[in-house]
């Protein structure tokens, strides 16, 4: 098994690439020991000092550090990582789910803008937060200001308010002359 791995805008997360399908429909944000318990590759991860988080997307796996080098914890992710997909163990344990988009808001006058806003960010966003080792989800909008989710790589990132402000935000305000701003949650 070949797993490769990818820097990403976080200088704190490191993407890795399994080479196989990592999680079918929807992500996985992981931000603690307790939350990992949903997955026994989350648990070997998480036992790794120094790993502060997880992230399953469609074809990948992110994982964030608090401390420590990527020099000394690349092949100990790398191990677990490995050790898991050659167990055949599934990656969630029974009672584990993904997360998708959760509760939304808007108003219901706003339902075709939010609509053009959603399709926007499932072709033209996600793919390319995708690349960079996370995922972005509409949350809400109201009064002309987008709310989005940000996960992975990107939760953290200290490029992602450039990315919210000069990509996105552009990117829908140019679509969508309603829209005034668009900040995480």
């Amino acid at each position: 098994m070949f797993i490769q791995t990818e820097a990403t805008p976080n200088p704190a997360t490191l993407k890795f690439l399994p080479g196989r399908a990592v999680l079918e429909g929807g992500t996985l944000d992981l931000r603690d020991g307790e939350q990992a318990a949903q997955s026994p590759l989350a648990e070997r991860l998480f036992g790794i000092a120094g790993v502060s988080g997880v992230f399953f997307g469609s074809d990948f796996i992110t994982v964030t550090k608090s401390s420590g080098d990527w020099p000394q914890l690349k092949p100990m992710i790398l191990g677990a990582i490995m050790e898991h997909y050659l167990s055949g163990a599934p990656l969630l344990a029974s009672s584990g789910t993904a997360q998708t988009a959760g509760e939304e808001f808007f108003d219901a006058a706003d339902a075709e803008t939010v609509a053009t806003i959603k399709e926007l960010i499932e072709t033209r966003v996600r793919p390319a937060v995708a690349n960079d080792g996370g995922d972005i989800t509409f949350k809400g909008f109201k009064d002309g200001v987008v709310y989005l989710n940000m996960k992975g790589a990107c939760s953290g990132c200290p490029s992602s308010t450039a990315t919210l402000r000069h990509g996105i935000q552009n990117l829908l305000r140019h679509f969508i002359p309603d829209v005034t701003e668009v900040r995480p949650v």
